[in-house]
């Protein structure tokens, strides 16, 4: 059926706004944008950003026959899944931070500059990042300052800094402040050794003192925003920025769950058997798309990368997501997207009319999920019912699930349950099965090893 729906995070942008028609994704370029499109086309910013992998490419576009007032149509190449700033890693938000600046920087030397240096601007293909907003450039006006700079400083050094020098959970800050992590909320945040690092000192404490100082408009404020700013001056900025993002350092101890499958239940042969039963479900199955929660460092990620999947793997541990990333970007695996997620608390639908950022059920389903040496985790440590993860998985799930039982007498959950009162007579292997059957038939199942674990290939129903 023909409709056309608009893409509702895209609704701030004057220069032009995203919708689909038929399922296909369009931007259209308003009156207000034409110029600045035109001259990104013909300066040869758009080629060379193109060339280096740093900018989404884009096809021009016949009008889809879309009741707009935009003049011209771009069909952008699509991202295969939308990720946000707080589902980002440090690495992965300080590879977003420089590849804005790369940007920057070879705008200027176009003649252009970028007017907003918002995180959302960049997504992740697989392990790499790239800038999405085609609108995003402005020609540059003479002497006139970085009308981002401070949008730069909340979305991406202010929340380095909190990661690297506070907590790495700190990202979270970005699902409450959408807008950036507020610069004085940042600098009470910080400990005082940061006002030691001058990056920080320049960009971020005292940035905050002169926003609060100006807040309130005046003669003051307006000749700070008057000020001129040549290009070399951008240019300096931009360097500035660089050096400070590049002087913070991720957290490098270990998380809560990085030494994971050094301390399973699973010996190594075990293991490899494990390996290759899910690879095996997987061939059997050969989604395009697989979503891997609470894939730790992404030993099973990395089968579902092997087996052809684009594979998005999440975890709540930010050190074992970081680890799975570094390795992605280190081996090639351009397929696998690690990201930060709390199964029990997933990024819920946020902005204007809860529509700007879209829930982690929303970005699916995927064709085929990934649930191993989770559900005791889910049932157990956290008191959530079986019937209530059986419909999770069946809402993210379009397939296939690959889910792994670890009943009662495993180990693992002998030693959770040593720190509580047993109350889930309710977890066994039969009832696991009865309550999954509602949404998904059994295909497979296979024991692990000797032990009493055992992996299922659902279908949905």
């Amino acid at each position: 059926m023909t409709g056309i729906n608009e893409v509702k995070g895209s609704f701030r942008d004057p220069a032009g706004r995203m919708f689909r028609r038929d399922g296909v994704l369009y931007r259209g370029i308003a009156p207000q944008g034409l110029d600045d499109y035109s001259m990104l086309m013909s300066s040869g910013l758009y080629e060379e950003l193109c060339a280096a992998g740093k900018l989404i490419p884009h096809e021009e576009a016949a009008s889809p026959q879309a009741p707009t007032d935009e003049l011209r149509f771009i069909r952008p190449r699509e991202i295969p899944f939308i990720s946000y700033p707080y589902e980002w890693c440090f690495e992965q938000m300080r590879a977003a931070a420089l590849l804005t600046l790369d940007v920057q920087q070879a705008a200027l030397a176009r003649g252009m500059c970028l007017k907003d240096a918002s995180a959302y601007n960049v997504q992740f293909v697989g392990p790499r990042c790239v800038f999405i907003d085609t609108l995003s450039f402005a020609r540059r006006q003479a002497n006139v300052p970085w009308a981002a700079y401070g949008q730069f400083c909340r979305h991406f050094l202010a929340p380095l800094a909190l990661m690297s020098m506070r907590d790495a959970r700190l990202a979270a800050l970005l699902r409450t402040h959408l807008d950036g992590v507020p610069l004085d909320l940042a600098a009470k945040l910080l400990p005082k050794r940061s006002r030691l690092k001058m990056g920080l000192l320049s960009h971020l404490h005292m940035h905050a003192y002169f926003v609060k100082k100006f807040s309130s408009g005046g003669a003051a404020a307006s000749s700070k925003n008057t000020r001129t700013l040549p290009r070399n001056a951008l240019e300096a900025l931009v360097q500035s920025l660089r050096s400070a993002v590049l002087s913070l350092k991720s957290d490098e101890s270990s998380g809560e769950w990085t030494d994971y499958y050094d301390n399973t239940s699973y010996d190594a042969a075990a293991m490899d058997q494990k390996i290759r039963i899910v690879a095996d479900y997987l061939s059997s199955k050969a989604p395009a798309v697989v979503w891997d929660i609470g894939a730790n460092t992404g030993r099973f990620s990395q089968v579902a990368c092997e087996a052809g999947a684009y594979t998005v793997a999440f975890d709540i541990d930010h050190q074992a997501v970081q680890r799975n990333y570094l390795d992605a970007l280190r081996s090639g695996r351009g397929n696998l997207l690690p990201l930060v997620c709390d199964a029990t608390n997933p990024s819920p639908p946020l902005g204007w009319a809860l529509a700007e950022r879209d829930s982690l059920t929303a970005r699916g389903p995927a064709d085929a999920v990934l649930a191993l040496a989770l559900v005791h985790h889910l049932a157990i440590a956290n008191n959530i019912p079986l019937e209530s993860i059986c419909d999770f998985f069946g809402d993210i799930c379009r397939s296939a699930l690959i889910i792994e039982f670890v009943p009662k007498d495993d180990p693992q959950v002998v030693r959770m349950l040593s720190m509580r009162a047993d109350i889930f007579d309710s977890y066994t292997p039969e009832r696991f099965e009865s309550v999954f059957s509602r949404r998904f038939a059994i295909e497979r199942s296979q024991r692990v090893g000797d032990g009493p674990r055992s992996i299922y290939l659902m279908t949905k129903r």
